[in-house]
């Protein structure tokens, strides 16, 4: 039915409906992965970056979902010809009570289309405030890096500001690392050196960071990937957060500083605009 304009639709495998099982193991655990895709009028952003995400947190999880088949029906999808977000979710299927997952059957697949979130230009133009989130995020190398569908922890810290002063909340893991934001990746820029946490330990690797990283090593910007302090995001010349719906916003404030919008981050945006006509 339409939905703020956009001509909202659900596949649920393979086929138009949204009749989803109580005894789906997505619902009882969280056992599945997922993908938010942008639609622009050129066509779905970073596609090929999203699936192979979404391949390797399904071998991650040991889901056997017969992924060629996956991938073309994605592709298929109607919704993916019109600007929109669509939502690709993957469970390991319907099963009884309990944990082992022998009598499971599926996977389970449903892939919907929902309206672009219209955020303010000046998020982009002028920078985005920074909330300090209490809740941290677990060390867990097993999960980390790919997009499960167990996201409690980023529920409960963006329960911890219900106002329009802060656009993006900061995590980090249980040991006071930086991590990422709520539901952003996050770049620091100190000396010319672009430098992005490492997410080997917890985090989501998302694929806007993932194709920046890749245009920086293109235009021959120093980068590097590691551990970050919060004394490091207090240096830093300039920091920006992405994803792969709105691109790219630079921070302004943070804490009791701020920060004018830098020139890297504003690289980063021009690279999006040409490339994703966003």
């Amino acid at each position: 039915m339409p939905d703020n304009g956009v001509d909202v639709s659900t596949w649920f495998n393979g086929q138009p409906g949204d009749r989803l099982s109580v005894f789906d193991r997505g619902l009882a655990y969280g056992d599945g992965v997922f993908e938010t895709i942008r639609i622009t009028p050129q066509g779905p952003v970073l596609l090929d970056f999203h699936l192979q995400r979404m391949r390797k947190g399904l071998d991650r999880l040991g889901i056997d979902c017969h992924w060629d088949s996956l991938e073309a029906e994605i592709r298929a999808y109607p919704g993916l010809r019109q600007p929109a977000v669509v939502k690709v979710v993957c469970t390991r299927g319907v099963g009884g009570r309990g944990y082992a997952t022998s009598q499971v059957q599926g996977p389970t697949r449903v892939i919907s289309t929902h309206p672009l979130p219209q955020y303010p230009q000046h998020y982009a133009a002028r920078g985005v405030s920074i909330f300090s989130c209490r809740q941290r995020l677990s060390i867990n190398p097993t999960l980390a890096g790919i997009k499960h569908l167990n996201r409690l922890e980023q529920v409960l810290a963006r329960q911890e500001w219900d106002s329009d002063d802060y656009q993006e909340g900061l995590m980090l893991d249980s040991l006071g690392r930086v991590v990422e934001g709520v539901f952003s990746n996050l770049f620091l820029v100190r000396g010319g050196r672009v430098i992005t946490p490492n997410l080997e330990q917890a985090g989501v690797e998302g694929v806007m960071r993932r194709w920046l990283l890749d245009q920086f090593a293109s235009q021959g910007v120093s980068t590097h990937v590691g551990q970050i302090t919060l004394q490091d995001i207090q240096l830093a010349d300039e920091w920006f957060f992405c994803n792969s719906v709105y691109g790219v916003w630079p921070v302004r404030q943070w804490e009791n500083r701020t920060w004018a919008v830098g020139d890297m981050a504003g690289r980063a945006q021009q690279w999006v605009m040409d490339h994703w006509q966003f």
